[in-house]
Parts: structure tokens; C-alpha cells; sequence
């Protein structure tokens, strides 16, 4: 079986994709990170999602991007609510998290010798994320086959997979479905409260619950608002 090293968030688009990557025949590989962020709870989703999916291997790599800062979601700035951010690239992204990301799911490609990457960025229906862009992963994978000690001896050509950068939401959803997925694995929610439960107002979650109502469907998380 080839090879894929799958970034998992835990919430729906990567679950989503890591499902993809399955029924396309890969060995999955999950890679998930501790960078700092306020809905650390996602890990646990990710957790839980991984072991349901039954991948190969799942590490969680800890970097912290508080250092830097800059993002409502590793700083402290409050997250918008209810349609709140405005124009333009929201505070609630995080700088050059996606490029981070990639490059740590890249050493561990060439350690697999797998020419395979899936990360579940999205154009359609998506917050305005500059690192989301079907330009920016037609770049970052050029890059990539430049950068590896694999690539230039030609063990390796990656391929970075976005299966649902065309999709809205509400595809999102339905393939999903599609494939089984137990969506009260996830979670989505840049704001939750003590006990992992999510606002229902935060970008993310309005973004969810527009999917699934889209769909015609019932997210079955729980919300607090």
C-alpha cells in the first residue's frame, strides 16, 4: 500500500479527508500539532478520530506558536462572534500555520518514503485563509519536490492532496456521510467552553452548522449557544 502522511485536525474537513485517503488505498499516517492553540480540546478529536479510522500511526507534534502570537487563536484576543470579523483575513488566522504544518508532514514523507501528502484546506466555503488557496499548495508542492534528499534521488515525487478544495460545506458533509464517518468524533469550534462544548457562534462553527443544515442534515455535536 502506498503511503500518506494525513494532517488531522480532528474537526470536519481533515476527518473528512483522512476518510478520503482510506478509501483511496493509502496506509494512513496522521499527523497532528500542539501548537498552542485556545481549542486544544481538538486533540482529543483527533485522538479519537484516528484510532476510529484505524491508521497506521498518529503523532501529535508539539510546537507552540504563542511565541509569535498575531492570531486570536494563540494570543490573547478574543475570537469573533456572530459575523464579527469584518473584512479581509480574520484574526483567527494563524501566520503561516498551514506552511508549518506541510514542512513537518514533509520530514516525515521523506522518513516513509512516501510521496503522498492530504491536507483538507478548502477555497469554497472557508474563512479567507491566504494559505488555504489552490495557488498556494500548487507553489508549496513545488517547493517540496526541490527540498528532500528523496525527491532529488528520485524516491520520492510528492503530491500534495486536497480533495475538498473545491467543495462547499455542505459536499464537505455529505462526503463524509459518504463514508461512514462518526461526526460526533470531531470538533470544530475555535471558542469552546471548559467542557469541549462548542459556542455556535465562532467562524468555524457557523461555517459547520451552514454545512449541515445545507445538507439538509443535524451536526450532532453539542453547542452552547
Amino acid at each position: 500500500m502506498r503511503r500518506a502522511v494525513c494532517l488531522l485536525s480532528g474537526g470536519l474537513d481533515s476527518t473528512t479527508c483522512l476518510a478520503w485517503a482510506r478509501a483511496q488505498g493509502f496506509a494512513c499516517y496522521a499527523l497532528s500539532f500542539d501548537y498552542g492553540q485556545r481549542h486544544r480540546v481538538e486533540l482529543e478529536a483527533a485522538r479519537r478520530v484516528a484510532e476510529a479510522l484505524g491508521v497506521e500511526a498518529h503523532q501529535t507534534a508539539k510546537i507552540d506558536l504563542r511565541m509569535f502570537g498575531g492570531s486570536a487563536l494563540t494570543a490573547d484576543i478574543d475570537v469573533p462572534k456572530h459575523g464579527s470579523a469584518g473584512d479581509g483575513i480574520p484574526v483567527t488566522y494563524v501566520p503561516a500555520r498551514n506552511t508549518v504544518f506541510l514542512s513537518f508532514a514533509l520530514a516525515w514523507a521523506e522518513v516513509l518514503e512516501a510521496s503522498d501528502i492530504v491536507i483538507g484546506v478548502n477555497a469554497i466555503d472557508y474563512s479567507g485563509y491566504p494559505d488555504c488557496r489552490p495557488e498556494f499548495i500548487e507553489a508549496y508542492e513545488r517547493m517540496a519536490n526541490l527540498a528532500t534528499k528523496s525527491g532529488v534521488e528520485g524516491r520520492t515525487h510528492i503530491k500534495v492532496h486536497t480533495p475538498l478544495i473545491t467543495l462547499s460545506k455542505a459536499d464537505i458533509v455529505r462526503l463524509a456521510v459518504s463514508f461512514n464517518v462518526d461526526l460526533r468524533l470531531t470538533h470544530s469550534c475555535y471558542d469552546p467552553d471548559a467542557a469541549g462544548r462548542s459556542c455556535g457562534s465562532c467562524d468555524s462553527c457557523s461555517l459547520r452548522l451552514k454545512g449541515f443544515a445545507d445538507a439538509g442534515l443535524t451536526d450532532p455535536l453539542e453547542y452552547t449557544g
